[in-house]
């Protein structure tokens, strides 16, 4: 069993940046950053393969690149989401996820995530 909790969001204006973490507990195979804007459905930020046979391989949603940098901290069970130059499209809840299972085809479908977090609040204003 995983556990994981976000912290880290809140508001800014268009341009700045926000660092989100996530605390994880247990082996992860693969972890990730999703988010889910009011009235849309979740969709895949980032993802890095935690698993240390992995080397830390990073994808990145086409939104993301560029902005957003995914990283981790193995010492500390610890995921971060550097976001810079945030835009008002940015706005939604942020969930951190993780995958235990050695097989993740796609990895930024949410389907192949079995853990999640509460999800922690982002908004930029113009």
């Amino acid at each position: 069993q995983v556990q994981l909790v976000e912290s880290g969001g809140g508001s800014v204006q268009a341009g700045g940046s926000l660092r989100l973490s996530c605390a994880a507990s247990g082996y992860t195979y693969c972890m990730g950053w999703f988010r889910q804007a009011p009235g849309k459905e979740r969709e895949g930020v980032a993802s890095i393969y935690t698993d240390i046979t992995r080397d830390g391989q990073v994808t990145y949603a086409n939104s993301a690149k560029g902005r957003f940098t995914i990283s981790e901290d193995n010492a500390k069970n610890m995921l971060y989401l550097e976001m810079n130059a945030l835009e008002p499209e940015d706005t939604a809840m942020y969930y951190c996820a993780a995958t235990s299972t050695i097989w993740v085809p796609v990895v930024l479908d949410q389907s192949h995530y079995n853990y999640w977090g509460q999800g922690t609040q982002v908004t930029v204003s113009p």
